[in-house]
């Protein structure tokens, strides 16, 4: 029989990466998707027919007991989150009930319909925050600097304590920033890569950005799943730093967007301080050093190839004329 798995934020980056993933290893795939009063489903339109989506809400425990009960799924992968980190600034509260509560209430669902059931929390750098050391490592001490980063802590830790006091198998994956063509146009990566091709097709003039110096540790996506899809295949639950192990600069982000379609940055970026933080993380780089030996991961998009695949992908999705966010 094949194997099924339940995905919540489905509709997101990583959900339909890693939906596409499971149709490949012969799974069959559930996602949650809250109702809204718009469809925003276009990243998975293309796997619709392949897929099974039910309703549920992180904020609803009744909707998770109930789905859960019904597809009785193998394996969950919790990946819907308010993940935007400066619109955490407008709406904390909102935030730790989706991250942090919306975690609790996935568990507890796991716990009470069927405690075998192999469960991944999707943890982010940004707990990182204010770092202690670089790189960063599964030992290295929080200390998040946003209402999300501070969410995603409560949700990180509540997931390592169902599994030591209920011996659920339940991991967290601390994945640094990964990003591909279905990427929101609201984070920093494809904002570039978006307005780079709308610069080149004569669509508009300028970039507005924050702090060229930030670092991050960018990856692809899709390598990133995989990992997600490993963690929950092992003997026994255990919590992985997934990233590249190598930081870029916005500024290099810029750089090499404009480079692909042969403009030069410096005529058309400007500095716009509406885009800084309250509070900027430090230097995010992540040690994946034990991912690679015990999960045999390894990413195989670089830097490069990740922004020129967006930026090819934007200049088709533009150039088509193609209305919504994401790629064709």
């Amino acid at each position: 029989m094949a194997k099924r798995a339940l995905i919540t934020g489905i509709t997101g980056q990583d959900g339909s990466y890693l939906a596409e993933l499971l149709l490949e290893k012969g799974y069959e795939v559930y996602g949650i998707a809250r109702r809204l009063s718009a469809p925003n489903s276009w990243r998975i339109d293309h796997i619709l027919d392949r897929i099974t989506v039910r309703p549920g809400d992180l904020l609803d425990q009744l909707s998770l007991l109930k789905v859960i009960d019904e597809v009785r799924p193998q394996e969950i992968y919790n990946l819907a989150a308010m993940s935007f980190v400066p619109a955490s600034w407008d709406q904390p509260m909102l935030t730790g009930e989706f991250n942090a509560q919306g975690v609790t209430r996935m568990l507890d669902a796991v716990r009470r319909v069927d405690p075998n059931i192999r469960f991944y929390q999707a943890s982010s750098s940004e707990m990182y925050g204010k770092v202690r050391e670089v790189p960063q490592t599964e030992l290295t001490p929080f200390y998040p600097r946003s209402p999300y980063g501070v969410s995603k802590v409560y949700g990180h830790y509540i997931t390592v304590n169902y599994r030591e006091s209920y011996n659920l198998f339940a991991v967290s994956g601390i994945l640094f920033n990964h990003e591909s063509p279905r990427r929101g146009l609201e984070f920093v990566t494809r904002k570039v890569t978006d307005g780079v091709a709308r610069i080149k097709l004569g669509m508009k003039q300028t970039l507005g950005l924050g702090n060229l110096d930030a670092q991050r540790d960018w990856g692809f996506s899709g390598d990133y799943v995989h990992a997600m899809w490993l963690m929950l295949q092992q003997d026994r639950p255990d919590d992985y730093v997934i990233s590249t192990g190598i930081s870029h600069s916005v500024k290099e982000l810029v750089q090499i967007a404009f480079e692909r379609v042969g403009l030069d940055w410096q005529k058309h970026v400007q500095l716009d301080p509406a885009f800084l933080r309250p509070a900027e993380v430090d230097h995010l780089l992540g040690d994946c050093s034990r991912a690679k030996t015990e999960l045999g991961w390894e990413p195989k998009v670089d830097f490069r190839g990740l922004i020129e695949m967006m930026v090819d992908a934007d200049m088709a999705r533009l150039s088509g004329g193609t209305p919504q966010a994401g790629p064709k």
